[in-house]
């Protein structure tokens, strides 16, 4: 009994700690991605992840760093590239050698577009 308490103490203060974070998702967002494709022995590649007309880079909630993500196949590494990529202006990911038949990578960074005057909702339909 005397762990409930402190049980249902930690989850009243979980609770109030994680709830404003979802706020932070509320707001109109999109993401936007770049591709890349190689065949063995090529030497690497890059790419611009294209950053939508007044759109900001996403924060992952409760975390000070992008919400971005990269997906590979293949024999080969991928990451954004620290000297090219600022966060504001310039987002570029880049991958090194492919070493198998074929590799490619996406490079997936969330937007948020609350200030966007441009943003309209869709409007819903009934299928």
């Amino acid at each position: 009994m005397k762990y409930l308490g402190k049980i249902m103490m930690l989850g009243l203060f979980t609770g109030t700690i994680i709830g404003p974070t979802s706020w932070a998702i509320a707001a109109p967002q999109t993401e936007s991605v770049c591709t890349i494709g190689m065949a063995k022995g090529e030497q690497g590649r890059s790419c611009e992840v294209p950053i939508p007309d007044g759109c900001t880079m996403a924060k992952v909630p409760g975390y000070d760093q992008p919400w971005a993500d990269v997906s590979k196949g293949g024999g080969t590494q991928c990451q954004f590239d620290k000297t090219k990529t600022d966060w504001t202006s310039v987002i570029t990911g880049s991958c090194g050698p492919c070493t198998t038949d074929n590799c490619s990578a996406q490079f997936i960074v969330k937007f948020n577009c609350a200030g966007n005057a441009d943003y309209k909702a869709q409007p819903r339909t009934k299928h």
